[in-house]
């Protein structure tokens, strides 16, 4: 079997492409490369530039190439008898049956195998399935991506090390993987057939690395079995020791572990005064900005507390993303700086982990509502299984598909077997649970906190000691789980996994099983469960008319991008209800009374079965069809809640976005103030709370936060205390702030004609000086959109991409990676690039600011904020508007200076900050760059003058 990886560059898409480059790699029987090809080929047409700058293939280079013919009467000869592989083969493909067709060939009729569908199910934690990302993850050289032979070569390597995983899989998780895709039906099954049979005709091999347990190959075994990180009847290892001497020993091993580690005096300040408020058992509340090494700086001390004293402290962050750094990076480095053996437990929502048992029930029914899409999650999922010892989502690269197939095997309480489930010793949500119980250590998230406290505390471990860390976003979140927030898809996920249709669905695979039980019962239980089904229908219904309704009442918000979530959005307020409330509710009524019909008729006709129907399979699927009810139940008295509008606590309003309208329709209940819910949660009742984050003070003073959190009471018993911990970067050397004083202001969300010419010659100007290695941090989407063509146009001459959010396609993690990649780009954001992401050194050089980031004052919960200040007699605009505004400022300013190396620029367009009686607690609240003011022509001179002066400096000292 010789395989041929091919590769085209081409001057288009499929409509309108021509080839100008081929590369073609031989692999041989032996999965040796046996020979290269490559040509370039003369389209017959101009290149395009933008196909210039993806590729580097220009006019000059296809001139004298060989003409499509030329190239065919080569390339044919070597397509004999070969399976054809390429990266996206689709697309290849196509080109190659034209080319064949246009030059009289016959059409190539052997095997294609894509390497995509090879990476994404022997790879299944790729971040991304990329050529050039996964080239350089396995360490192949790449040198030329986007030229076919270049590309050509790093896919047959691609293909080569796929092979390899795959033959060094487990023969039972092989054989699933054939039974997923039988050999008849594809060329992707008809090799994975292949290599079965091969590995079959060989001894096995593999019984020690792997788990067995009910036809799955797993990588852990009971988690029963993991012991506590000491042995309980041995002496405390801290039993005499102070916190200074175990701090020397700690960091005595981090200079021996980390040849550049030196100590740094804002870090040592964090370690004392957490060990402080931990001893003392005060509250805390310490900023402390980018390089300090915060999260070292809170879980020393912590592990210290918890161990001398006994006792568990818990952590929690606002993002997976920070949970994940502090599982990858930060506690394997503890692990071997801390001269005694600790435990430290990630512990996320239930919905995180995998339910083995509704995987292998998924799996054997071939339960797979997309099949194409299924399957292959399935087999991701299969390989994984060899892998995980978490079973957490967050390790796999799931499609857009992937994450609805999740849905359906994630963890819940509500469909729980417990200690009756035959997987029970095997589950990863009991075995992250048995984890968090037994370490000293637990990182949560403030989503998962809150869920705890919701559920009267019966999810995460006890605790009197946390810690907080990405604080400023603590308000927030409360809010939107002490508050009620519902979705158009909750309810009708719930009520199509009841009933895809009629035959499809929970309901009808019991329908199945009770017909094939042969229960003298079956009759009368298969007709009850028929019965159901024009309920669900009927709830679909009501439900569609009633967002729908919704839908309608919600008028455009002018600064938000199309397809944000709050694209459209509506605050309703319960004194002033719209018009058409009554007979919205009407609709909400007939929807509560047939939801409640459903539910009903279901709990009886579930109770009856499972008493009387003993078997584990029924069993099981009674326990998640009852879960799938109880959720119904749920999300019917939610709706009546938000329905009534009768608490003036409550903030209530709608969001939707344009592009899906009804079908985005999100609702929101939301506590006005949580400032005394937290306290009474948390600064009453627990011992000690750190609240730690680089953006918790305005103009150096905490009042803001304190105010905001309910934390007044504890500053007045003397139960808190405050730390501002100076920066360890020079900003005066490292950043310089310009701000041009002569800029138009701008109203509202758009820009004039005259604002946006002037934003763009400036921006283009700046993006020359500084190479592109440019951030543009906008607060609303219309204005970037008003910027990114006329900009893209001013700098297309000078080779520097334009990357704008919600124009250019990708995720936010996607287009930052470009950015980092390009050579010289200018990348613009709105809101969600303000803070978490990451680009040190040389890709950023300069950041612009276009305007204050003020939140709309119409935003249902600052408006709710605003009145009820001023029902206080105080000053919203000062008590709210600008210290959230002011926070962040901060958090975009802090995007530039990452590490002690990184230096820049940053222009702030908005001369607000100058010029307004409230500017100034902007500009003080920045960690002391050098700020200087200007007229705008001035501005780019002065910029290219700084940045001379900081390469010479760089030179003189021999850097």
């Amino acid at each position: 079997m010789k395989f041929a990886v091919l590769d085209f560059e081409t001057t288009g898409t499929q409509s309108d492409g021509e080839i100008t480059q081929v590369g073609l790699t031989i692999i041989d029987h032996d999965l040796s490369i046996k020979e290269t090809y490559s040509s370039y080929v003369n389209p017959g047409v101009p290149i395009p530039p933008f196909i210039t700058g993806l590729t580097g293939i220009s006019d000059d280079d296809v001139k004298d190439a060989p003409h499509l013919e030329e190239m065919m009467m080569e390339l044919v000869p070597l397509l004999d008898d070969v399976v054809l592989v390429g990266h996206n083969v689709a697309f290849d493909f196509y080109f190659l049956q034209n080319a064949l067709d246009r030059c009289g060939y016959l059409p190539f009729t052997g095997r294609i195998l894509d390497t995509m569908d090879l990476l994404k199910v022997c790879f299944p934690s790729l971040s991304s399935y990329q050529l050039g990302y996964v080239s350089t993850e396995f360490g192949f050289e790449h040198d030329r991506p986007h030229q076919a032979d270049s590309d050509a070569l790093a896919t047959a390597h691609v293909f080569l090390k796929s092979i390899d995983e795959l033959r060094g899989l487990p023969l039972i998780t092989l054989q699933r993987l054939s039974d997923l895709f039988p050999a008849e039906e594809s060329d992707f099954g008809w090799f994975l057939d292949g290599l079965l049979t091969e590995k079959e005709s060989e001894p096995i091999q593999d019984l020690d690395g792997q788990k067995y347990y009910r036809q799955l190959a797993l990588a852990i075994d009971d988690w029963s079995t993991i012991a506590p990180p000491r042995d309980e009847r041995a002496p405390n290892p801290l039993e005499n020791e102070s916190f200074s001497e175990y701090m020397e020993k700690v960091q005595q091993n981090l200079k021996e572990k980390l040849p550049n580690y030196e100590q740094r005096e804002a870090q040592n300040m964090m370690f004392d005064e957490v060990n402080k408020a931990l001893y003392e058992d005060k509250h805390l509340l310490i900023e402390a900005g980018t390089g300090t090494g915060k999260s070292l700086g809170y879980l020393l001390p912590s592990i210290y507390q918890s161990v001398k004293q006994e006792t568990k402290v818990t952590v929690s962050t606002h993002t997976i993303n920070l949970q994940e750094q502090l599982r990858e990076r930060d506690l394997p480095l503890l692990t071997k700086v801390v001269p005694f053996p600790f435990k430290a437990a990630i512990f996320k929502g239930r919905g995180h982990y995998l339910c083995l048992r509704k995987f292998e029930q998924k799996l054997n029914n071939k339960e797979f509502a997309t099949p194409k899409e299924d399957v292959f999650t399935a087999a991701q999922m299969l390989v994984w299984l060899t892998q995980t010892e978490t079973g957490d989502d967050e390790e796999l690269n799931l499609s857009h598909r992937g994450t609805d197939f999740w849905e359906t095997v994630q963890s819940e309480s509500e469909s729980c077997l417990g200690r009756s489930c035959p997987w029970f010793k095997k589950c990863f949500y009991h075995r992250a649970r048995h984890e968090a119980g037994i370490a000293d250590v637990v990182i949560t998230n403030h989503s998962k906190l809150f869920t705890d406290v919701k559920a009267s505390h019966q999810l995460l471990p006890s605790y009197d000691y946390l810690v907080i860390d990405e604080a400023h976003h603590l308000e927030d979140v409360a809010g939107k789980h002490l508050g009620m927030h519902m979705k158009y898809f909750s309810v009708v996920h719930t009520l199509t996994r009841l009933f895809k249709d009629s035959r499809n669905g929970q309901f009808p695979a019991l329908r199945q099983q009770i017909n094939q039980s042969g229960h003298e019962k079956y009759v009368e239980w298969t007709s009850a469960i028929d019965e159901l089904f024009p309920f669900a229908l009927e709830a679909k219904e009501e439900w569609d008319t009633l967002s729908d309704m919704l839908f309608k009442l919600l008028p455009e918000r002018m600064d938000a991008a199309p397809g944000d979530s709050g694209q459209f959005s509506l605050r309703l307020k319960p004194q002033a209800k719209p018009k058409a409330w009554d007979k919205i509710s009407k609709h909400e009524n007939q929807f509560y009374v047939t939801v409640g019909e459903m539910v009903r008729k279901a709990d009886k006709l579930l109770g009856e079965v499972r008493e009387e129907l003993d078997d584990y399979a029924s069993d099981s699927l009674i326990t998640d069809i009852t879960g799938l009810v109880r959720d119904l139940a749920e999300l019917r008295d939610n709706l009546r809640l938000f329905m009534r509008l009768d608490d003036t606590g409550t903030v209530y309003w709608l969001e939707a976005s344009g592009q899906f309208r009804s079908k985005s329709l999100q609702l929101y209940a939301v506590p006005v103030d949580v400032s005394s819910h937290l306290k009474e949660l948390f600064f009453d009742k627990k011992h000690s709370v750190i609240l730690t984050s680089a953006t918790l003070s305005v103009d150096k003073s905490f009042q803001f936060m304190i105010d905001q959190l309910g934390l007044s009471e504890a500053q007045e018993k003397g139960r808190l205390m405050t730390s501002l911990l100076p920066s360890p970067f020079n900003y005066r050397d490292q950043a310089l702030l310009v701000i041009p004083r002569d800029f138009p202001s701008v109203k509202g969300s758009v820009g004039d004609d005259h604002f946006v010419s002037m934003l763009v010659t400036s921006l283009a100007e700046t993006a020359k000086a500084t190479k592109g290695r440019m951030l543009v941090l906008f607060t609303s989407y219309r204005m970037l959109r008003q910027v990114h063509e006329p900009l893209k146009e001013a700098l297309a001459a000078s080779d520097i991409t334009v990357l704008g959010q919600g124009v250019d396609t990708g995720s936010r993690t996607k287009l930052t990676r470009r950015f980092q990649e390009a050579k010289a780009s200018v990348l613009l954001g709105t809101s969600s690039f303000w803070e978490g992401v990451d680009i040190p050194g040389e890709a950023l050089t300069c950041l612009a600011i276009v305007r204050l980031p003020f939140q709309p004052p119409s935003h249902p919960v600052v408006e709710a904020k605003s009145e009820l200040l001023e029902k206080e007699k105080k000053n919203p605009f000062m008590k709210l508007s600008v210290p959230q505004a002011v926070i962040r400022f901060k958090q975009g300013f802090g995007r530039l200076v990452r590490t002690a190396q990184d230096r820049g620029i940053v222009i702030v367009y908005d001369t607000r900050v100058i010029e307004s009686y409230y500017g100034k607690y902007f500009l003080y609240s920045l960690p002391g760059p050098k700020m200087e003011h200007m007229v705008t022509e001035k501005m780019v001179p002065r910029i290219s003058e700084w940045l001379m002066e900081h390469e010479t400096n760089n030179e003189t000292d021999g850097t």
